[in-house]
């Protein structure tokens, strides 16, 4: 957060400890999920024609890298990023 002044930075921090763990990890949770979502979306605007499974496999390379996508599935899309 380098164009969050200093003040306003630790004021955050410390209203994320003031939270309970719980409600942390919800919100990480959340996080996660949107991220998810939006690579998805990313990925069905570029591809539109794409399987469910070709989806899968091109989300696991976006949020893991090709190396562990292709121990997970196989073979995969050369353009797949």
């Amino acid at each position: 957060m380098l164009d969050t002044g200093e003040e306003k930075r630790v004021r955050y921090h410390e209203l994320l400890r003031a939270e309970a763990p719980y409600d942390r990890l919800a919100q990480a949770m959340r996080l996660s999920r949107s991220v998810r979502e939006l690579a998805l979306a990313g990925i069905a605007m570029r591809h539109p024609g794409a399987s469910e499974k070709e989806m899968r496999v091109r989300l696991a390379v976006r949020l893991y890298g090709r190396d562990l996508a292709q121990r997970v599935f196989g073979r995969l899309p050369s353009d797949a990023i």
